[in-house]
């Protein structure tokens, strides 16, 4: 199977062909990589599509992830690439062990997108839960985490308020 075709050959990507291809690059570490020389792609659309194999994969085979988890915190700082690729990238990221020295700079990138206005509410929610998990690691962040999201709390969705009370229930 070549996955780049298989990502750009229908018209609308489906549930059914996302999982054919997760199950592809499951099969082996190279097939994975060619996933994620997709997913990682400056093309739009093929990163898009690549983005829901990407998740199920490393959900199914957190091992096939490891190797790229720079280039998850990485691309939480784009600007160029569809939400579903970056909403992906933390939903994997909250699910990981994450290598300390990338700790900071996901840190960073977590609150950035929770704070900014633009940010849609599934890439908040997963963003908050990224940051409990290194509250774990680093304590002091707690209160600015809990901040955020009483802040948040007058502004934001009921995904997000959701997402928050469970948070600050945890931080308890």
């Amino acid at each position: 199977m070549n996955i780049r075709e298989e990502l750009l050959k229908e018209k609308n990507h489906n549930k059914e062909q996302a999982l054919k291809i997760t199950a592809y690059a499951c099969s082996s570490p190279e097939y994975f990589k060619e996933l994620m020389q997709c997913f990682l792609s400056e093309e739009y659309r093929l990163a898009q599509r690549a983005a829901w194999s990407v998740s199920w994969a490393a959900t199914q085979n957190p091992a096939l992830i490891q190797p790229y988890v720079q280039n998850l915190v990485e691309v939480l700082q784009r600007k160029d690439v569809h939400d579903a690729v970056i909403r992906n990238s933390v939903r994997i990221l909250q699910q990981i062990e994450i290598p300390e020295t990338l700790h900071g700079k996901l840190m960073n990138n977590c609150f950035e997108l929770i704070e900014s206005p633009s940010t849609p509410v599934a890439i908040k929610a997963f963003s908050l839960t990224t940051l409990y998990n290194l509250s774990k690691h680093y304590p002091e962040i707690k209160n600015e985490l809990k901040l955020v999201i009483e802040t948040g709390f007058n502004n934001e969705t009921a995904a997000f308020k959701s997402r928050g009370r469970e948070i600050l229930k945890w931080l308890s």
